[in-house]
């Protein structure tokens, strides 16, 4: 195989010597369900005595006499030709839906190929077919088969969906794909299953009209269950860590991480200046910054040289009281990566996840939330994604008040943002946001690398500029004394508000930094410094090593303590034009160096997060605990009475 970049070319003459295998499926083969149930029984004429089914002649040689009638047998290219009536001559989006199924299956089948002549499942099947397999290899031939078979449905699924996806007249086929015939006994078995299962969907519901989008919904659902499966299935790790592209088709295949058409997301929202924003300067200035980072990613190594070098954050959490500019946070950021993706011909998607992901049918809850991630991740555009109001829409495990489809939603997300297979490319983000973080669950909360405060106005003059700025012009009150927006300008507020963190702000963390520096003196070097995190973690046994990790993360961040200059962003060929070798080296030129200074109030900021949601998290947990006794005094008073 040949390269492109760190990506395995899938030759062309693999892809079409698998042609012959996927002509014959579409063809017909007989299938007897094993996991999913059959809606139709038999295949019925139009109309009595009269055969108005197109027949459809093989060009491969050998299958033309293969019968396509049969009542028990799956004839999908037949079904395809059929969707429009009695019209003999076959329409150009059948013909489209015919040749791109055929394609996709060879590229399911050649993926299959190749992993077998990497992992020897190859020499095996050799082996069985001539009774030499031995005995105790038997295990590990069912587990490479099974393999085999899900790459098989995922390169079929995966790229079948990008191709069909907007090659109908719909924008959607209104209908829910639960993908169930999923066999992994081989890869020819397991297409066939889901042939099969594709034929059930199009005889329910396809028309020519709809042809292409109810093809590209089941391929979409079965996409996403069997990269699902996948995550659990052993002797993947070949296919896990490959990259290949398909020249023909401009396709890249990553893995398990479903591949879609490099669109953007058209914006309906209002976006807001950020001398739009009053106050919150800590989190203004670090989207500000984020929003150019995410400019830095380099399409071709698919790698932003901010994740490589540090610095670069890949999930953020958001927090403030209702009304302190969050939501003015999120159009801000998303304005600013819009209009740079636009000026510099990138695509750019936005996601956000809602409380309309939550579904009370078992596992599609953890599938939209699935969805979304991967919307954000797709490697040929810049992301953002947002999760607002996450603590209503991610449960807290072992919260009674959490719904299924609410702990689902927190499984995805735990995994897909420090899971085991978790790769940060630069070319995204995910802001977490919420009213309540102390109702978020622990570990989902840790895992984001960066706290954005969002206080909202504190200062008179903030006050002052946010009044003057929702009041508009349609007056002629004066301002009287005071400088508009002086208060807003970013570096000296930033600056301050960094050095407000030399010390904690929670009384719960200034106890333990007392103590410490009483104990220790000035926290100067690594061992002081370590034995601070020691104390914080003995007063709250949830700062755990993902939380130095956090820390750590947010000190490198101030070491690339500086915005990549506007003019980067105007003039293309300063800056987003270069290989990445040299917009790496660029960066590096703009960093600094990492200070104590920086590390504690890094560690104070974290801190400070953290006690502040257990303080919240404890005091709503006593509320709590105390209105139930409550109740219950008041329930044993009443049945006394009622005994009496």
């Amino acid at each position: 195989m040949g390269t492109t970049g760190d990506l395995m070319e899938l030759r062309e003459d693999d892809i079409r010597a698998q042609y012959p295998a996927a002509e014959a499926m579409l063809t017909g083969f007989d299938h007897a369900p094993r996991l999913a149930k059959p809606v139709e029984t038999a295949r019925t004429e139009r109309s009595a005595g009269l055969g108005t089914r197109r027949r459809f002649r093989s060009t491969t040689p050998g299958l033309a006499a293969r019968s396509t009638a049969r009542p028990d047998g799956v004839a999908l290219l037949e079904r395809i030709f059929s969707t429009d009536g009695d019209d003999p001559i076959a329409s150009p989006l059948q013909a489209t839906v015919a040749r791109g199924l055929r394609r996709s299956l060879a590229v399911g089948l050649a993926l299959a190929e190749n992993y077998g002549a990497q992992t020897g499942l190859g020499e095996l099947m050799k082996d069985n077919l001539e009774g030499r397999l031995e005995r105790n290899r038997s295990p590990e031939f069912g587990e490479l088969l099974s393999a085999a078979s899900l790459i098989a449905l995922f390169g079929f699924a995966n790229h079948g969906a990008a191709q069909l996806a907007g090659s109908g007249t719909q924008e959607d086929a209104g209908i829910d794909a639960d993908p169930t015939e999923i066999l992994t006994d081989n890869p020819q078995l397991a297409l066939r299953g889901v042939l099969w299962e594709l034929d059930q969907l199009l005889v329910q519901h396809a028309d020519d009209d709809n042809l292409a989008e109810v093809a590209e919904t089941y391929l979409a659902a079965l996409r996403d269950r069997v990269a699902a499966r996948a995550a659990n299935t052993p002797r993947l790790e070949p296919f896990h860590g490959a990259s290949y592209r398909i020249e023909a088709d401009d396709f890249e295949i990553s893995g398990f991480t479903p591949s879609s058409a490099r669109k953007s997301t058209t914006l309906t929202m209002s976006f807001k200046k950020p001398n739009e924003v009053v106050g919150n300067h800590i989190a203004k200035y670090q989207a500000m910054k984020l929003s150019k980072m995410l400019m830095a990613y380099d399409f071709e190594r698919k790698l932003n040289p901010f994740a490589e070098l540090g610095g670069f954050i890949f999930t953020f959490m958001g927090d403030g009281k209702p009304g302190t500019g969050k939501t003015t946070l999120i159009q801000m950021m998303a304005g600013m990566i819009n209009d740079y993706c636009a000026h510099a011909g990138y695509a750019f998607r936005y996601q956000n996840l809602s409380t309309e992901s939550i579904d009370s049918y078992q596992g599609k809850s953890a599938q939209n939330a699935k969805a979304f991630v991967n919307n954000v991740l797709d490697p040929h555009v810049i992301g953002f994604g947002t999760i607002d109001d996450i603590d209503q829409l991610a449960g807290k495990r072992g919260d009674r008040q959490s719904s299924a489809g609410q702990l689902e939603i927190t499984a995805v997300l735990m995994e897909s943002f420090a899971g085991a297979n978790t790769v940060v490319r630069g070319n995204c983000t995910f802001g977490m946001f919420s009213n309540y973080p102390e109702n978020v669950d622990d570990a989902l909360r840790q895992r984001a690398g960066a706290r954005f405060l969002v206080d909202g106005p504190q200062t008179r003059e903030d006050y002052i500029d946010i009044l003057h700025l929702l009041m508009g012009k349609n007056h002629d009150i004066p301002v009287g004394a005071h400088e508009l927006f002086a208060a807003q300008e970013i570096k000296k507020a930033v600056a301050a508000s960094y050095e407000s963190h030399a010390r904690p702000h929670e009384e719960g963390l200034m106890r333990v930094f007392e103590r410490v520096h009483a104990e220790i003196g000035d926290l100067d070097t690594i061992a002081k410094l370590g034995t601070y995190l020691k104390g914080i973690q003995e007063a709250d046994e949830r700062f755990t090593g993902r939380a130095i990790k956090n820390i750590t993360d947010a000190v490198k961040v101030r070491a690339m303590d500086f915005e990549l200059p506007d003019e980067w962003m105007e003039d293309l060929d300063l800056f987003l034009r270069k290989d990445y070798a040299t917009k790496s080296a660029m960066i590096s030129e703009l960093a600094q160096p990492i200070t104590v200074e920086m590390v504690i109030q890094e560690i104070n900021r974290y801190a400070d997060s953290e006690f502040r949601y257990a303080d919240k998290s404890d005091e709503v947990a006593i509320e709590n605990a105390v209105r139930e006794m409550g109740r219950m005094e008041e329930a044993k008073r009443r049945y006394l009475e009622g005994k009496g």
